[in-house]
């Protein structure tokens, strides 16, 4: 099975890289399965600017010719718009026992036991945007916090391979710490795709031959 995998890319936040996504699922092949690994919405609540919507009306669009996948996230769980396409969702997803699909908030176990730090340090993301900084997403400001950071990727990582290895999956892929790697960890390949709110742009390329971890400025193209 051939698939394309995307995560977090937030329509509805200010950040969405919106054209260069539009683009991207313009040149995705119709013998290619698209997963959307979760936080594809940033609010489920909230109306969606023109530009955005269309993206959404692009991806329903998609799943008439071709089979489309939306793994839940923390953004976007619970979210089932009406008359939005074919659209599969899901929890979790897999490839055979060769790849499991997981967005990541369920392995996150650092967010949820700091409430208080994550709350003031939102409020401080804000404050630092109105005295003048440079806006960027939450996720990305984080990274700034190095020490912090770190140890939110090697949780969510270690829990995911964690969860590979007691159901028998060679790889696990994930999103939610908008931090694209690829690593092999107690023999288990755990790929992280990343965000579209920040450049580079990341997917994970699935084909019977191999998973690469790719960047749109590669040229895309499925063929």
């Amino acid at each position: 099975m051939n698939a394309i995998i995307v995560s977090d890319l937030h329509i509805g936040s200010r950040y969405f890289l919106y054209q260069e996504f539009g683009r991207f699922l313009g040149n995705i092949s119709e013998d290619y399965e698209l997963i959307l690994n979760g936080d594809i919405i940033d609010n489920p609540y909230a109306k969606l600017n023109p530009p955005h919507q269309r993206i959404m009306d692009l991806i329903g669009q998609l799943s008439y010719r071709q089979r489309v996948v939306w793994v839940r996230g923390n953004h976007d769980n619970g979210y089932i718009p009406k008359g939005f396409g074919e659209i599969h969702f899901r929890h979790l997803h897999d490839i055979g026992h060769r790849l499991l699909i997981a967005h990541g908030d369920d392995f996150d176990e650092i967010m949820p036991r700091n409430q208080a730090f994550i709350k003031a340090f939102k409020l401080m993301h804000v404050l630092r945007a109105k005295l003048g900084a440079k806006p960027v997403h939450v996720a990305q400001y984080a990274k700034k916090w190095e020490a912090f950071f770190k140890v939110l990727r090697r949780n969510v990582m270690m829990n995911a391979v964690s969860c590979a290895i007691e159901n028998g999956y060679e790889a696990v892929t994930c999103g939610h710490t908008h931090y694209p790697e690829d690593r092999v960890v107690g023999g288990v390949r755990y790929i992280n795709t990343g965000a579209w709110t920040e450049s580079p742009k990341f997917y994970l390329l699935v084909t019977a031959d191999e998973m690469v971890l790719k960047t749109i400025d590669d040229s895309f193209r499925v063929l």
